[in-house]
């Protein structure tokens, strides 16, 4: 069935700004890796440890209010947010010195907020996440990304080429750091709902990639003229159209989770915003910039012909 394309195809050069693409990416890489090295992160309770306390209002709750009324009572640290509605408020409280001071001033904020709002306040839920288990998350949401990674360069190499597998990591890579760089920089706080958007991140990244990959492989087999560069920039171009579809009703629909949804996932939908638009240009200015680098050629990627085969040679 033929495929009706949104943009006609067009004969951009990608490949010959591949140099002020690289420069652009370096640039960046070492801002985001000194931010990671020196600044760190904004860990939440996930990672860092904590207390983690939802009340319900009777009357609409006004965070400025709240946050006060906590600091007064010494609870200086305290993050406050609403949780779905302006009657749901989630607090968040850094880690004690023992988890029996955690639980006794967990009663000690809840009848604070009690003798601060007008209305009656419920107690929903509380929770405490003890340093060694957020030590713990963080050990294992790296392995979780290495992992990752290892089986992207396998699968890769496996199905197309290792030089393909080479580009398609160093793409990967550079999302990642792109996404968490920037969480770094602007101290934004980073929990495991933004690791889990990271972990998408590399799935979407890899899509986009074995796409472009894919259509790659297939022209070098059917022009039998043409150099590397021209035959890269034609399957950019020819898969452009579905690119930006794609990545479009995407960024569309996390914009909207990102706006609408409140701050209880604001952070995975950012990452994601982040992530998605890395990973639009990471599979065209870096994975296909890296394979040509690597010195990718036609006799790479034809098909091995067995004793006695025929090879069609028909363009």
């Amino acid at each position: 069935m033929a495929h009706t394309q949104l943009i006609k195809e067009l004969n951009i050069d990608f490949v010959g700004k591949n140099r002020i693409a690289v420069i652009a990416s370096s640039v960046l890489m070492v801002v985001f890796l000194l931010s990671i090295l020196v600044r760190g992160f904004n860990f939440g309770l996930d990672f860092t440890g904590g207390t983690v306390i939802e009340v319900g209002y009777e009357q609409p709750a006004e965070l400025a209010a709240v946050t006060q009324a906590l600091v007064d009572e010494g609870f200086s640290d305290a993050v406050v947010q609403y949780f779905g509605s302006r009657h749901d408020v989630l607090i968040r409280l850094a880690p004690r010195d023992d988890e029996e001071s955690s639980a006794e001033f967990s009663d000690q904020v809840f009848r604070t907020l009690s003798a601060q709002s007008e209305g009656a306040v419920e107690l929903r839920r509380v929770e405490f996440v003890g340093p060694q288990v957020g030590e713990e998350l963080r050990e294992q949401g790296g392995l979780a990304v290495l992992f990752s990674l290892i089986g992207i360069l396998v699968y890769v190499a496996l199905r197309f080429e290792w030089r393909f597998a080479a580009g398609a990591v160093v793409a990967i890579i550079h999302d990642v750091i792109f996404t968490i760089g920037i969480f770094s920089v602007f101290a934004i706080p980073f929990d495991l709902t933004v690791l889990a958007a990271v972990l998408a991140v590399i799935g979407y990244s890899l899509n986009d990639t074995i796409v472009i990959f894919d259509r790659i492989r297939e022209n070098f087999r059917k022009m039998r003229k043409g150099t590397v560069v021209e035959i890269t920039n034609r399957s950019i171009n020819q898969t452009l159209s579905r690119t930006i579809v794609t990545s479009g009703t995407t960024l569309l629909v996390l914009l909207a989770l990102y706006f609408l949804g409140g701050p209880a996932i604001s952070g995975f939908s950012l990452a994601l915003i982040i992530g998605v638009v890395a990973g639009t240009y990471s599979t065209i200015y870096v994975a296909s910039a890296m394979v040509i680098w690597l010195g990718v050629s036609r006799t790479d990627l034809m098909p091995v012909v067995k004793e006695g085969e025929v090879l069609d040679d028909r363009p």
